[in-house]
């Protein structure tokens, strides 16, 4: 009894053990297909940037965005063969226990066969159950006789059924070990690239050095762009937060834009905010610049601007979708970031912005999923950048958006 129990035990942990690693192996999957859309459109990105010389700028930030990936992907890798292993160790364990089985089951329907052959002759049985001393024992013996035969059968059965699950198993093993392989020699392939990839970034870097001025000059330009947008937008936020303080009173207008205001929207904001996590994406990319202040990758003591949310790199004419039920309560042009589109959910806004064109209009209705405006391709790239704020607080959008 405890054998079968044990044995019953083992079977159940395979079991739990497979179905565990198969929910994570999924989930590694999606994982790497993401990356490896990301480092594919991020790959495209550079090949159309490698006749502009004025893009080493962007072209590094599109490199240090692919090594990320890159090492993600590589680190997503290493765990799914890690997985594998501990697949293809329950697995080895489970054929162990099964041949162990077999061979016990394979010994006892021996010794039963080489009984039953040592008395083929039917007379014996007969006689063996006539010379009874009562029809008691003669009903006993010839029952004991039946259940020989019966017994003999079901270990036929069992050997059967196991020498089945024996061939599953080894083809299973099979299968894993194959991917396995096939997995380590990915790894091998996406290790070389990263050489590659690190080597780049060591060029432009070198590259960037040498022509300080003329790099650093963009590098203002674009930060006092960011600047302008991160004042701009903190100021369009605090009239919207005003306004709807008071009870819906319009905000002011500011220079290039069109605005209205409502009161905060207690239910709207509860349920964005219940969301946080799961949020979809605004648009498809690989995110090239993160939330926060970042020292710059190449001249020292040169600290960034606050960014107040995330850029991302994506296909030319990509569409921008709200994330969110909400409302537009501002449409303005900020150099280098072009049409930006603020919606309000309640208590929270969302900033779309890089658009070339605007597919909403001021004071309307947005739902979840629905197309905002269109990226433009501002001096040669093809960027989008988002921001999520708490009232007048930015907020991480990564930490918003669903993985």
């Amino acid at each position: 009894m405890r054998k079968v129990l044990a044995l019953i035990f083992a079977v159940l942990l395979c079991t739990f053990s497979a179905s565990g690693q198969k929910a994570s192996m999924k989930k590694l999957e999606r994982e790497r297909a993401q990356l490896e859309k990301d480092i594919a459109l991020l790959s495209r990105k550079l090949d159309q940037n490698s006749k502009s010389s004025s893009a080493a700028l962007g072209n590094l930030s599109l490199v240090r965005s692919k090594i990320q990936a890159r090492e993600k992907l590589i680190a997503g890798c290493d765990q799914t063969l890690r997985v594998l292993d501990d697949s293809i160790r329950v697995c080895k364990a489970q054929m162990d226990r099964l041949q162990a089985r077999h061979d016990t089951l394979s010994l006892y329907y021996g010794r039963l066969v080489r009984g039953a052959y040592k008395n083929r002759d039917s007379r014996l049985w007969y006689m063996y159950i006539l010379s009874s001393e009562s029809i008691g024992q003669g009903l006993k013996r010839a029952g004991y006789l039946r259940s020989l035969s019966a017994e003999m059968s079901t270990q036929a059965l069992r050997i059967r059924e196991t020498s089945a699950q024996l061939a599953v198993e080894k083809e299973r093993l099979d299968g894993l070990r194959e991917e396995a392989d096939a997995m380590r020699s990915k790894v091998v392939g996406e290790r070389r690239q990263l050489q590659g990839e690190e080597s780049e970034a060591s060029r432009l870097v070198t590259q960037l050095g040498k022509d300080r001025k003329k790099y650093q000059a963009q590098l203002q330009e674009k930060n006092r762009q960011k600047q302008a947008l991160n004042r701009r937008i903190e100021e369009l936020i605090r009239q919207e937060a005003a306004a709807a303080k008071k009870g819906g009173a319009g905000a002011k207008k500011g220079s290039g834009a069109k605005t209205t205001s409502t009161v905060v929207n207690t239910k709207l904001s509860n349920e964005f905010a219940s969301n946080k996590g799961r949020l979809p994406w605004p648009v498809e990319g690989a995110v090239v610049e993160r939330f926060g202040k970042h020292q710059h990758p190449v001249y020292q003591n040169v600290e960034l601007p606050q960014n107040n949310g995330v850029t991302l790199a994506v296909k030319q004419g990509t569409q921008a979708k709200a994330v969110f039920n909400g409302k537009v309560t501002q449409i303005v042009v900020l150099p280098g970031y072009n049409q930006c589109v603020l919606i309000n959910h309640g208590e929270y806004f969302t900033l779309y912005s890089k658009l070339k064109s605007v597919a909403v209009k001021v004071g309307q209705k947005v739902t979840t999923g629905q197309v905002v405006g269109t990226v433009d391709t501002i001096g040669g790239e093809d960027l989008f950048h988002f921001e999520l704020w708490k009232g007048t607080t930015p907020q991480n959008p990564e930490g918003w958006l669903r993985d």
